[in-house]
């Protein structure tokens, strides 16, 4: 082999290898990137996963006196047409969170898209449920969280609060309307109603155990 083809036919080696060790390099990064971006599951207290359909109640700590523990209920224990609020824990309603994209293992993750509803029985009225969803309510200059809600347009998500890995907040993600690039928007207390758009409430999971006697989880805020 004459010396000209000879360096000729290292240097083609010597890029072939380089596209390899590029190639194998982008690999193992693809990889590791997917590994970090798994979302971490929601856990309760007790250290254990929420899952889907699991009977919840979401608590929060009074804005008057930071003690006092509110449960989420609703405006009419009928439920229907019911603007969502915060009561005292004798008025609580159970809620249950489905995912919008199903898992294998039915556990919530975090930033997740979810639906919300009261675990109670179906509304009597037509085209009514117990789902979660916004609505414009002008005696409180703004728009709150109410029942009614349909599958898979009133999408809310379960992030961490803050840098307190113990805590969770909740967000309305108004991604149903095809006019609004509208990023999530944290949910919070105004007057002992939820509202989208405020300071969001930091939250815990914690076990309901009125409603059966398997394991069920509460939203806490604290």
């Amino acid at each position: 082999m004459s010396t000209s083809r000879t360096l000729l036919w290292n240097e083609s080696r010597k890029q072939e290898v380089q596209v390899r060790a590029r190639q194998a390099s982008g690999n193992f990064i693809s990889t590791g990137r997917s590994c970090r971006e798994i979302p971490e599951v929601v856990i309760d207290v007790f250290g254990n996963e929420v899952t889907a359909g699991c009977s919840l109640l979401h608590r929060a700590t009074s804005d008057e006196d930071n003690t006092t523990t509110l449960a989420v209920s609703a405006t009419s224990r009928n439920i229907c047409n019911s603007d969502v609020t915060l009561s005292p824990m004798s008025d609580k309603l159970p809620i249950t969170f489905s995912p919008v994209v199903e898992s294998n293992d039915s556990v919530i993750r975090e930033g997740a898209y979810l639906n919300l509803n009261f675990n109670a029985s179906s509304c009597r009225m037509a085209g009514v449920t117990t789902m979660w969803k916004i609505e414009l309510r002008p005696t409180m200059r703004g728009f709150v969280v109410t029942t009614g809600g349909v599958d898979r347009l009133n999408l809310f998500k379960i992030t961490k609060y803050g840098c307190d890995n113990s805590l969770y907040q909740l967000s309305y993600c108004p991604l149903s309307d095809p006019f609004c690039e509208c990023s999530c928007v944290p949910v919070g207390n105004v007057v002992n109603r939820l509202v989208p758009n405020a300071n969001p409430l930091p939250v815990v999971f914690e076990p309901d155990t009125d409603t059966t006697p398997e394991i069920k989880s509460t939203m806490v805020s604290e």
